[in-house]
């Protein structure tokens, strides 16, 4: 009876916690809360700044241009005061409203005639057919880059496009039609990935991220390797080491790269410089600060980590290259007491042993702070390193994006040209191109190259 009140104590304790957790201190979606979610508390700390637009910032107000399209005068007829005709009266002075609107949307159809010349020889001969025109009818790059954008960027599915584009524009599409231009498309993408890979496998410090999608009905993994400049999504049947080489990247980075992940096992497999996650490290505190006799080194860490952040944050403003040797000692130091604090309270468990008793998640926290010290204030000592991953998971958020609207994708084929396009247009973006242009580029059968930094030395 003791024996069966421990276990069954132990896995009340573990189930009380699974219930505990929130998107706050555990790495579960915002999603998970549903209507009954508590209002929204941010962990950053509050400054001296003010709320909303900040000194620089451009804005996006509405503003009157130099030269309007059209000119409508509008002129007063009769005066206000004594309704006299004001046909010959002088003009004092204008006042200036635009308006900005659409024109009437309609296809503009273009023919092209090829001319059929006979020799004095008797030989016939044909204009060159242009590039792009291969049939007497078809639509052109601008129709299929805006079915691609509907598609891609937007999450269209393929009914609700074709009913858009014939009521937006006028062109009765078949739905698959498009799903041939898309998938022509993708196919043509194949210049732009080599660039992006390559680009990728130079990079001094990268962000990888993977997410589970649905795939004709079973589980598949789309994951996501990025920098500020570039993104690759592949997909694969499978989530670990096998699906990260075949993407290409990863295993092609040297031993100095910095890889910023969220401690999941199968990255330590590579031979880079890792870098933790701090947003992931700072939720995983959250929740063991909320555990009995826990709080002391739970919560120092969390405020510590958050405080060298500031810290390089202030730095790189300055142009500094790094932080001075002595606060970074002291940044250790303090780490490394708050880890002594922690398995302190902590003394059934011992630093560094695994046995065949489960131990909490706190102490497996604990145990991973204190073995990867190195890995967790990678940003202090490189301030080329973020402090968090969160560039790639904003990189994965469109593929949840599409799961939440299209529930699944049907086939492997299809999720490979959605990785493509995702990649395409989430790089167009980072370098500031717009995606309805660089997808026309594309449906042109020359699409953008994306520019790769050069590597530092």
């Amino acid at each position: 009876m003791r024996e069966l009140n421990r276990v069954l104590s132990e896995r009340l304790s573990v189930l009380e916690a699974r219930l505990r957790q929130t998107p706050r201190n555990s790495h579960k979606p915002p999603s998970s809360e549903g209507y009954e979610k508590p209002a929204p508390r941010s962990r950053r700390e509050r400054t001296e700044r003010e709320s909303g637009g900040q000194p620089g910032h451009e804005g996006r107000t509405l503003r009157q241009v130099k030269d309007p399209d059209e000119v409508l005068v509008h002129q007063p007829v009769a005066c206000a005061g004594c309704g006299r005709s004001l046909a010959d009266a002088p003009v004092v002075s204008t006042e200036a409203r635009q308006v900005f609107d659409l024109p009437v949307i309609v296809l503009r159809v273009a023919e092209h005639r090829l001319e059929h010349r006979r020799c004095g020889c008797g030989q016939v001969t044909m204009a060159p057919v242009p590039d792009g025109v291969g049939a007497p009818t078809q639509y052109g790059p601008g129709v299929r880059a805006l079915a691609s954008y509907l598609l891609a960027a937007q999450h269209l599915p393929l009914a609700r496009t074709a009913e858009l584009l014939t009521e937006l524009v006028g062109a009765p599409i078949s739905q698959g039609s498009l799903a041939g231009w898309y998938l022509d498309a993708a196919a043509g993408l194949e210049p732009f990935l080599d660039t992006v890979i390559a680009g990728l496998r130079a990079a001094p410090v990268l962000g990888a991220d993977e997410t589970g999608i649905r795939l004709d009905g079973a589980l598949a993994w789309v994951h996501a390797a990025r920098t500020d400049e570039l993104t690759l999504y592949t997909v694969s049947a499978r989530r670990g080491v096998e699906a990260m080489r075949e993407a290409g990247v990863l295993p092609a980075l040297s031993a100095d790269t910095v890889l910023v992940h969220d401690f999941w096992a199968p990255y330590w497999t590579f031979h880079v410089a890792h870098a933790v996650c701090g947003a992931h490290l700072g939720r995983e505190l959250a929740a063991a600060g909320e555990v009995d006799g826990q709080a002391d080194w739970a919560d120092g860490l969390d405020r510590l980590l958050a405080e060298i952040n500031r810290t390089t944050i202030a730095a790189r403003r300055l142009g500094a290259d790094g932080l001075a040797e002595p606060l970074l000692g002291t940044y250790r130091r303090r780490y490394d007491e708050l880890i002594t604090a922690g398995w302190a309270a902590n003394p059934e468990h011992h630093r560094g042993a695994r046995g065949r008793t489960r131990r909490p998640k706190h102490v497996n926290l604990l145990d991973r702070l204190d073995t990867h010290r190195d890995e967790v204030l990678r940003y202090a000592h490189n301030l080329n390193v973020p402090f968090t991953n969160n560039g790639s998971e904003q990189d994965v958020r469109p593929v949840k994006i599409r799961m939440k609207i299209a529930g699944c994708l049907r086939t492997m084929s299809g999720a490979e040209a959605f990785c493509r396009h995702r990649s395409y247009l989430s790089t167009a973006r980072k370098q500031g191109q717009s995606t309805f242009a660089a997808l026309r580029m594309l449906h042109q059968n020359s699409p953008w190259i994306p520019a790769v930094p050069a590597t530092p030395g």
